[in-house]
């Protein structure tokens, strides 16, 4: 199992899909990075030499920021948004959409999964 940037790479799937996953790699950058290796996107990442791990490894590195740095420098954009209290910050405090998303419906992901209808609370008749 190939190791890249701390990620554990699958052995089962194509090079291609196996660098997605990590962090900051997408299809797109992963089949950029193969072009400029000359490594072929349709081999098995389980038949990849050590040598070319190895270049993957250096060429990832040098030329992208990927896991921790990435996680780190969206962390800090964020917290700087907040902290100038500009509005894409202040729907970051509130938990709430930050790019323009309608929010009467359709916005479960950031408010949670809090179904509140007409007779959500009202106690049945049957127990009074």
């Amino acid at each position: 199992m190939p190791r890249i940037a701390g990620v554990n790479i699958p052995d089962n799937k194509r090079i291609e899909i196996a660098l997605t996953y990590v962090f900051g790699i997408g299809r797109t950058t992963a089949q950029n990075v193969l072009k400029s290796t000359k490594i072929d996107p349709a081999t098995k990442a389980n038949k990849l030499s050590p040598d070319d791990v190895n270049k993957l490894k250096d060429f990832i590195e040098k030329n992208y920021k990927i896991e921790g740095d990435l996680k780190r420098d969206i962390m800090f954009d964020v917290k700087r948004l907040k902290d100038i209290k500009s509005y894409r910050g202040s729907r970051h405090i509130k938990g709430l959409p930050s790019k323009g998303q309608r929010t009467k419906t359709n916005s479960r992901t950031r408010r949670g999964n809090k179904r509140t209808t007409v007779g959500s609370g009202r106690v049945s008749v049957a127990k009074k």
